[in-house]
């Protein structure tokens, strides 16, 4: 399995930082990652959908730790690629 595109949309928010969505072997697409600003830096959340008890739940999450941190690497790539078209360096929109 290989990533194959991944599309970043940056929002100007408190702790949400951007959606993402990505594209597996040109063929699966899976939309509504979000790279948020937790307490230890930026991480990727997973799809997620609202359950009727108020929690979260993911629709669609890697099975193993190699899988993650593949999504991972290729989303912050593309990520800082896109905040640095946008004029501002990574450690700056980290600050905000």
């Amino acid at each position: 399995m290989k990533i194959t595109e991944v599309k970043v949309f940056p929002v100007n928010e408190d702790r949400l930082k951007a959606y993402v969505t990505i594209t597996f072997d040109d063929a699966f697409v899976v939309r509504d990652l979000k790279i948020i600003k937790g307490h230890d830096g930026l991480f990727v959340a997973m799809p997620s959908k609202k359950r009727k008890d108020g929690q979260f739940k993911d629709i669609a999450h890697p099975l193993n730790q190699e899988t993650r941190e593949m999504i991972e690497q290729a989303i912050f790539a593309a990520y800082e690629d896109e905040v640095k078209s946008m004029g501002q360096s990574l450690s700056e929109l980290n600050r905000e």
